[in-house]
This record gives C-alpha cells, sequence and structure tokens, in this order.
C-alpha cells in the first residue's frame, strides 16, 4: 500500500504563487511515477502534470504548462508542484496520485493510489 499526503493548498489572489508538496510512504518511492490531478467545483477531474519514477520525464496539461512546475525528491519521498502566476480558473481541489509503475502517465485511470486533496482557491 501507498499512502500519500498533500499539502500546502490554501488561497491566493490573482498572480501569486503555491507550492504543493505530496508526501508517500509505503513502497519503493523512486519506483513510482506521480501525477498531480485537480478538480474544479462543479466538475470532473482533470489532468495537471505528471513525472517519472526517476523523475527525468515530465509533461504539463496545456492549461498549466508556463505557469506550472512538477518536481520530486526521491531521498525524501516527497513531490511537489510549483504554481505562478495563478489564475481564478486554477481554483480546485488538487489531489496527488501514484501508480505502480516508473512510466509517467496523464490518465488518472493509470494511478492506483490517491491522496486526499487539498484545496486551492484562487481570488480576483
Amino acid at each position: 500500500q501507498v499512502q500519500l499526503v498533500e499539502s500546502g493548498g490554501g488561497l491566493v489572489q490573482v498572480g501569486g504563487s503555491l507550492r504543493l508538496s505530496c508526501a508517500a510512504s509505503g513502497r519503493t518511492f523512486s519506483r513510482s511515477a506521480m501525477g498531480w490531478f485537480r478538480q474544479p467545483p462543479g466538475k470532473e477531474r482533470e489532468f495537471v502534470a505528471t513525472i517519472s519514477g526517476s523523475g527525468g520525464t515530465t509533461y504539463y496539461a496545456d492549461s498549466v504548462k508556463g505557469r506550472f512546475t512538477i518536481s520530486r525528491d526521491n531521498a525524501k519521498n516527497t513531490m511537489y508542484l510549483q504554481m505562478n502566476s495563478l489564475k481564478p480558473e486554477d481554483t480546485a481541489v488538487y489531489y496527488c496520485a501514484a501508480r505502480g509503475r516508473a512510466f509517467s502517465s496523464a490518465s488518472k485511470d493509470e494511478y492506483d493510489y490517491w491522496g486526499q486533496g487539498t484545496q486551492v482557491t484562487v481570488s480576483s
């Protein structure tokens, strides 16, 4: 089993920044690709970013490309999402996820473990 715990969410003004963290435990972290997903109010969960087990490959949704950066520290079993130039449409519950393979994926159906989510609210 893998346990994932997100932190770092909160209320921020338009144009501001936040850094989300996802602490993982329960298996060899470096063998697991990780991802960030979000669920805006009244909408389905959507892909944000993914990173391979080694951290060498990353992929972003078009809506966040150039503003968000995904990274991981395998020595600390932690993944991060640096969010800059935040917009009201970034408001959502953000979830981290882990899959049982080292190769990254943008599909939420390919992830096996999920955190409980952290709220990000961008106010104008």
